[in-house]
């Protein structure tokens, strides 16, 4: 049986940037960044996870879109399988609501940030396309 723990994401754009959340303090991997998400409760849809968790975390609504890809990863303390939805916000203005900071950026501005190991072929991706 696997063990993985289901984890949603969204990749949220605004023109040509995304959003990147950075992590709270006092969390596993503090202080790095990652895309708004979190992990899908037992009879969850992946879909319903992310909206519930971009309403907890960034006050906002999303309308989930396809899936941009998953990832499989093994934290020390966690291993995790991500899915990363493409998404748009419905209703709402995108504002932190657990004392993390928000930030939009270009694929071009993602060697300035430190972002979670699980998100770096995604991260890569992103930076592929743009080179397009």
């Amino acid at each position: 049986m696997d063990k993985r723990r289901e984890v949603v994401a969204a990749l949220i754009y605004k023109e040509d940037r995304f959003m990147i959340c950075r992590r709270p303090e006092g969390k596993a991997r503090a202080g790095m960044w990652e895309f708004v998400g979190g992990k899908a409760e037992q009879g969850e849809t992946l879909e319903a996870a992310l909206v519930r968790e971009c309403k907890e975390e960034i006050g906002v609504t999303v309308e989930v879109g396809e899936p941009y890809m998953t990832v499989e990863y093994d934290y020390p303390d966690i291993p995790v399988h991500l899915t990363l939805f493409r998404a748009t916000v419905k209703e709402g203005e995108p504002t932190s609501m657990e004392g993390n900071a928000i930030q939009w950026i270009t694929p071009e501005e993602i060697p300035f940030y430190l972002f979670c190991p699980a998100d770096k072929s995604i991260i890569e991706r992103l930076q592929k396309e743009a080179k397009k």
